[in-house]
């Protein structure tokens, strides 16, 4: 079993783009916060050829970049850059991984290592660490995606993971679990007596799961077309949102209890019918005011790639039994955002039929990005004498959590999930058979659409998906909460 708390952070990749952005301003604000111990030190390691000057000036090039303002002090940084070393490595051949380890040196207090790599490096990477003693009963291992394409490509990852690295060790990160918003929910239905009695089918018609955001392929044209919306969104992101959303309440707030349930959701979840999934791809059109080119052209030539999907989702089993899951994410849509809507069914006797003003449903809306709020619409009764008669509308009842906690650092994910993995917590991260799940319902999908040659359905860039995707809803009485 992995010690507690790591004194050595080992980064692979780390003068990629994730890095820059993410990881190493992440790891800096845990420094700035003092959160990580003293002895903590930090090692980088990819091709790059870099000494541990090259890599530190490197580092405080990103932190400059990337650290908002009021984060940015000379010397913090310059303290946080005394943790920070640097090996260069060719992760496809073993022969570098004996000087990584020496560069390295004792890590009797605990190692814990970030792998962001591409699929095919997963296991060389894993056997040299093996091979050059970095893989012991006090090294932890994160795992950031893609891990593989499918359920079979995944299961080798996984394998030549699991051969040195038991599933204790192991740390699958998807960064929307670091998110505040996310982890919210548990709170939401779990420390709030008047939601969990209504959270089932008796009380909700419906749940929306909306991912969308405004960009095109940003110069990441051939990871995307071999991946498509499905598989980079859907399969990890939205999924580990319903199964948040639908999961049983966990017998106790343990890494152990919460994915228990999560994977019961996720073996409940029934493959949807070729009627029940819409695939788009974006043309011509403008996003907030600016013309924008289609997807044909900005990966340059026809593709089958789907860069929109929405998927109508049921999850079998008592609670949910006939409640339908309204997935949709895509790309070069209307605007960027990722809520959750859970619609309510109606009251079941309207004693003000007779009234002004119509009589909507409930609806929570828990907002994700880019604000961050739980919003619940109710009813109420318009101020006045009412000679008329009594006039109802709609009001929204909101927490805005920016707002509420505006006296808290807000913290991004990978600050909350590098923390987690240096501490030894797996609560926010993702097991096995979490993901065994996950695929075997991505590949169901995509059987179907290979067994039918589906093509994705034209949409202008900057709208809400192809009209079908509208049909997917309307037809069941119901509309995307646009």
């Amino acid at each position: 079993m992995a010690a507690l708390r790591s004194s050595t952070l080992l980064l692979f990749g780390a003068t990629g783009d994730l890095s820059r952005r993410m990881l190493l301003p992440s790891l800096y604000a845990l420094h700035a916060d003092n959160l990580v111990g003293d002895d903590l030190v930090i090692y980088g390691t990819a091709r790059s050829e870099m000494d541990d000057t090259e890599f530190r000036q490197f580092t405080k090039d990103a932190l400059c970049e990337f650290l908002p303002e009021d984060r940015k002090n000379e010397g913090l940084i310059d303290s946080f850059l005394e943790r920070i070393f640097y090996q260069t490595l060719d992760a496809s051949t073993i022969d570098g991984f004996d000087d990584l380890a020496k560069k390295i040196g004792d890590i009797s207090g605990g190692l814990s290592i970030f792998l962001s790599t591409a699929p095919f490096l997963f296991e060389p990477t894993i056997n040299g660490l093996k091979s050059a003693g970095l893989a012991g009963d006090n090294v932890k291992i994160g795992l950031e995606k893609p891990l593989g394409t499918d359920f079979e490509s995944s299961m080798v990852i996984n394998d030549a993971v699991a051969a040195v690295f038991p599933e204790c060790r192991t740390f699958r990160i998807d960064h929307y679990l670091g998110k505040e918003t996310v982890q919210n929910l548990m709170a939401l239905r779990f420390a709030n007596m008047m939601f969990e009695p209504l959270w089932n089918s008796h009380a909700i018609e419906h749940v929306q799961i909306t991912v969308s955001e405004t960009v095109g392929l940003e110069g990441r044209a051939g990871f995307y077309d071999d991946t498509g919306a499905l598989r980079d969104m859907v399969q990890n992101h939205m999924l580990q949102l319903l199964a948040l959303i639908a999961m049983e309440p966990p017998a106790s707030f343990d890494s152990t209890a919460i994915r228990d349930e999560k994977v019961k959701v996720l073996r409940s979840l029934r493959v949807p019918n070729d009627n029940d999934v819409v695939t788009g791809q974006y043309g011509d059109g403008a996003v907030d005011g600016q013309p924008v080119k289609s997807y044909v052209d900005d990966f340059g030539g026809l593709s089958r790639t789907e860069t929109f999907v929405a998927i109508k989702a049921f999850v079998d089993n008592w609670r949910w039994q006939g409640v339908p899951f309204y997935l949709r994410t895509g790309k070069r849509l209307s605007e960027r955002r990722s809520e959750i809507v859970i619609q309510f069914k109606p009251v079941a006797h309207n004693i003000f039929k007779d009234k002004a003003g119509s009589l909507a449903s409930n609806r929570l809306i828990i907002r994700l990005q880019p604000e961050e709020y739980v919003r619940l619409l109710v009813m109420a009764k318009e101020p006045g004498l009412d000679r008329e008669g009594i006039t109802l509308r709609e009001v929204p009842l909101d927490l805005s959590l920016t707002k509420a906690f505006s006296h808290m650092r807000r913290r991004i994910a990978y600050e909350r999930l590098l923390l987690d993995l240096i501490e030894g917590d797996q609560t926010l991260f993702v097991r096995r058979d979490e993901v065994e799940g996950q695929w075997r319902w991505i590949d169901a999908i995509r059987a179907i659409w290979q067994r039918d040659k589906n093509m994705p359905k034209n949409y202008g860039a900057g709208s809400w998906g192809p009209s079908a995707a509208i049909a997917l809803t309307e037809r069941d009485g119901v509309s995307w909460n646009d």
